[in-house]
């Protein structure tokens, strides 16, 4: 009986984050460990099922980067990455669409029905969701460097996703759009999960990763900081105390907050049920990137 009793305050320690954020729309990026272990996988899935019970909006945008470079190293090809994008040619195009709009979204779609849920997996393409143009970075010197076949969103729809809100759907986004010009194009995840939100205006952004969140000092995995500024962040970025495949993330988490997304989030993915405990607990997981 104690136990049961325990379980049932749990339950009410939980009301009043069921009623602040019911009706309220979280759009979670999706990649890591959570997306490769089984056992993970399997409680993101529940997290996301429980959140769209208690009347939570979720988005779920998807990577795929791993098994993109499996495939990619398979057939003789090489990634290269810049600032954490991949160079992206016109097979490595292909193969990324193959992967992610057709195998992993696929799965999530399947593994969310299996247990109960209504999922419906689709791309930037689909309903012009997102409308992509081409990416071209500047170095310090402003020379251009071309990535191929990478986009950034230039505008998003989101009426088909109310529509699917509306019906009791979660959403399962892979990141690829398509271009004016009517080419298709590789868009990171993290980037794709930002205007997604700022279209929306989500009450929350969050990355699954496979780090415990931002570190003060990169070399010591006990600075982990709960709260970081966006000022602070961009120094972080400048100083190469936030590289590779984070600064995507942080940059998504700044322009987010800028453009009225109330809270982003970075956070374990290794961690059972990361979400529950960042959504449903007072001290949440992670590092918070606040104005």
């Amino acid at each position: 009986m104690n136990g049961a009793i325990k379980k049932a305050d749990i339950l009410i320690e939980t009301l009043p984050y069921i009623r602040n954020f019911y009706g309220k729309t979280v759009v979670i990026k999706y990649g890591g460990s959570a997306m490769l272990n089984c056992e993970l996988k399997e409680k993101v899935i529940k997290d996301l099922l429980l959140m769209r019970y208690v009347g939570i909006n979720v988005v779920l945008v998807h990577g795929g980067g791993p098994e993109i470079s499996s495939i990619l190293k398979k057939v003789g090809k090489h990634s290269k990455f810049i600032n954490g994008l991949r160079v992206t040619d016109k097979e490595t195009m292909e193969i990324a669409e193959m992967v992610l709009a057709g195998k992993i979204n696929k799965e999530i779609v399947a593994l969310i029905n299996k247990n109960g849920g209504k999922a419906v997996g689709i791309t930037g393409k689909d309903g012009n969701l997102a409308k992509a143009k081409k990416m071209v970075l500047t170095n310090d010197m402003s020379e251009p460097t071309d990535l191929g076949f990478v986009g950034e969103i230039c505008e998003v729809n989101p009426q088909l996703l109310k529509t699917l809100f509306d019906d009791g759907c979660i959403p399962v986004i892979a990141s690829i759009a398509m271009g004016e010009d009517g080419e298709t194009y590789n868009i990171n995840a993290d980037h794709m999960a930002q205007e997604l939100a700022i279209a929306l205006k989500a009450e929350k952004l969050v990355f699954l990763t496979d780090v415990e969140g931002i570190l003060e000092d990169y070399n010591n995995p006990d600075s982990l900081l709960s709260v970081l500024t966006v000022k602070d962040a961009l120094e972080k970025i400048k100083n190469g105390g936030i590289s590779g495949g984070m600064i995507p993330k942080v940059e998504a988490c700044i322009k987010s907050i800028k453009q009225g997304v109330r809270r982003t989030h970075i956070i374990d993915g290794r961690i059972p049920h990361s979400l529950l405990l960042e959504i449903f607990t007072d001290k949440g997981i992670g590092t918070m990137v606040i104005e």
